[in-house]
């Protein structure tokens, strides 16, 4: 029997799901960080293995309105470190939002949660964040603003014209 049943080039297709920070519905920064991993990673698939990259493309919007609990804020530090002695850096996080913007630490806070292997880098590239609503990547998505939307190529609707006539 053969090992790569449902190993097809439709079931490693990635999917773009959209994450909008703005909605009073969403959940704190943590939780959300977990679950754009899983995203991120393909956990979510019945194919998922752990030494392959199956995961998915996640589009975040309103990252400015990054949703923490307590004083995490004045609190959180993040720190950056060189080979220099003494030249170790911090920010809390207030300042980080305000210099780098929500976005940053939103995929600070899920490239933590994503395994420290070669393909961690790979997986954050396919997270991307915007402050604002809008974003270059709407004709992507698969579920905007609730709806399901199928993008056929042109392609495909041209070859069918012409078998049918």
């Amino acid at each position: 029997m053969s090992q790569t049943i449902g190993r097809t080039r439709l079931a490693y297709s990635r999917a773009w799901h959209h994450v909008s920070l703005a909605s009073p519905s969403t959940p704190s920064l943590g939780r959300l960080a977990s679950r754009i991993a899983i995203l991120l990673m393909g956990k979510h698939k019945p194919i998922w293995d752990p030494s392959t990259d199956c995961g998915d493309y996640v589009v975040a919007t309103g990252c400015n309105d990054v949703l923490v609990t307590g004083r995490k804020k004045e609190q959180k530090m993040y720190y950056k470190r060189t080979t220099r002695p003494g030249a170790m850096k911090s920010l809390n996080m207030e300042s980080m939002i305000r210099k780098w913007g929500g976005g940053e630490v939103l995929k600070r806070a899920v490239r933590g949660m994503l395994p420290k292997n070669r393909l961690r880098d790979k997986r954050l590239d396919r997270l991307k964040v915007f402050e604002g609503e809008g974003h270059p990547y709407k004709t992507n998505l698969m579920r905007f603003e609730g709806k399901i939307r199928q993008v056929e190529p042109e392609v495909k609707t041209e070859v069918l014209k012409q078998m049918s006539s």
